[in-house]
This record gives structure tokens, sequence and C-alpha cells, in this order.
């Protein structure tokens, strides 16, 4: 059977570098996880289950909806979890999660996003998620650069469109670190928990592409990456009417100043009064 196959193997050898796999072997980390989820009888949608280690410890609180890209580990799922199959209690889907996640929503039902993502997707599961209006909130396994971006404040030199994004939607967090160790095969990077609690759907494609054209250069003047899409006097006379300061950086600004900016300038394009560059749906590097 593929599930003793697999048993049999050193995890290290079922990783699949295509898949970016590293498998969550830390029990204590396993149960950090499950202690910072929410308290409350909503489902859980699971991406890259892997081995299974994260989905036990899950299946045993929780109805758990799984996403798993890999058939090799797909079969090992179904063998692993035969006994919740059965019951209802567990559900999988065999594929490639973000071709299977609708125009909105990934499934029917309110739920919280808890899982260890492979690196190479993280940022844009995140973003699906905080897109998704039955996503409640995202606790995930990321890359620590990834998951800082998404917890900075305004005024940290980390702060950026993420941030921005991640405010908007509702509140994030760092729940801890873990080390390389944890995994196998290690990862070459410390990783974190990320948990944002949702109070609002991101629902604004313009204004992912507003905070794009704002943060397109970091650690240039915000006015002059706006002026890069937006007429120049539009913008120097914006930032004097709203009394900014015209050096202000980019992470420099709080989150309700980029919604007012992109908002007065969405009513100067609704109006005819401004013509701006079409910019593009924000898709984070």
């Amino acid at each position: 059977m593929i599930k003793n196959n697999l048993k049999n193997q050193d995890a290290a050898a079922i990783a699949d570098k295509k898949f970016g796999q590293n498998f969550l072997k830390d029990g204590r980390v396993l149960q950090q996880i499950i202690q910072s989820m929410p308290n409350d009888d909503l489902m859980v949608v699971e991406i890259g289950p892997g081995l299974g280690d994260l989905t036990k410890e899950l299946v045993r609180v929780k109805n758990v909806t799984a996403f798993e890209v890999d058939k090799r580990l797909c079969e090992h799922l179904q063998s692993e979890f035969d006994e919740y199959l059965q019951k209802g209690s567990f559900r999988l889907n065999c594929g490639d999660v973000l071709e299977r996640w609708g125009e909105r929503s990934l499934v029917d039902e309110p739920y919280h996003l808890v899982a260890n993502l492979p690196y190479y997707i993280a940022t844009n599961i995140i973003l699906k998620a905080l897109n998704d209006p039955n996503c409640r909130s995202v606790l995930v396994m990321v890359q620590k650069e990834v998951a800082v971006k998404f917890s900075a404040e305004p005024g940290q030199k980390e702060f950026s469109a993420l941030g921005v994004l991640a405010q908007t939607a509702g509140r994030g967090s760092i729940c801890f670190d873990v080390p390389p160790e944890a995994f196998v095969p290690p990862p070459k990077v410390t990783s974190s928990v990320l948990r944002i609690i949702k109070e609002r759907t991101l629902d604004d494609k313009g204004f992912e592409g507003f905070l794009k054209a704002a943060f397109s250069q970091p650690r240039k003047k915000l006015s002059k990456n706006l002026a890069s899409s937006y007429s120049k006097d539009t913008i120097n006379n914006l930032f004097t009417i709203e009394g900014l300061d015209p050096n202000i950086r980019p992470h420099e600004a709080a989150t309700s100043i980029y919604h007012h900016l992109y908002n007065e300038l969405k009513k100067d394009l609704i109006d005819g009064r401004e013509q701006t560059k079409q910019q593009p749906a924000f898709t984070a590097k």
C-alpha cells in the first residue's frame, strides 16, 4: 500500500522540491498552532497537509477540508484518514488549490484557514484568503520575512503593501517563530506562524493597484511613486490639501492615509478630472 510505502520512507526522501515540501514534525509546534486557533465551531481549511501531522491534530477538534496538490500524498492521506472520511468530518481535495479557488470563495461556508504553507505560494494564498468572504481568519506557517511584511506597522521599514492589505482586512500578528530543525527536511530560513483575524473582506482590486504604484520604489518619496501613475500636479495638490509631508516615504504612511488618498484620487477619476495609467492588480513578489 502507498500508505505503508510512505511511512517506511524517511520524510526527507519523500519531500518534493517542486512543491516546496518541508514537513513539520515538532509536536510542540503542532500543539502551539492548535492553541492559536479561534475557539468556535467553524470548519477549518488546510492547504498542503503533506503527511498529515498537523491534520491529525486538526481533525480531533474541527471538521477539516484539505487541499493537497501531490498525488502521492493524496493517496496516503486517503488511507491515513479513512475513518474521518467515512464519518464526513474530513474532506480531501486533490489538485492545485489556486486552480480550485472560485471567483471569490474556496468553499461554500465560513471557515478558518490553518496551514503550513509552501513558501513559493504563501503570499498568493494569504491574499486569496483576505479576498474570500467566507474566510474568517488566517493562521499559517510561512517564511518569517513574509510574516513580518503582513504584520508590520506603519513606520517600520518592513511596512509594505502587504501590511496595508492585512490592516485593511483585520488584525495581523506573529504568534511565534519556528526554527528550521522543526521540519524535515529543514528549510534554509526561519519560519513564523502568522495570524490574521479578519474584520472585513478585501474587495477592491483598484485599491490593490493603487498600492502597487505607492510602493513601487519603497525607499523613494510616496508622492514621487504616485506621480508615476497619476498627474504630478494632482498628487502635489492633494498632499498640500491633506497636510501631508511631501517627503514622506511609503512605509511611513498609515493605512488610513492610503485609503484617504485612494478615495480622493478615485473621485477625480469618476468625475473625469483626472486620467490615470491603468495599474494591474497587486501581486507580491
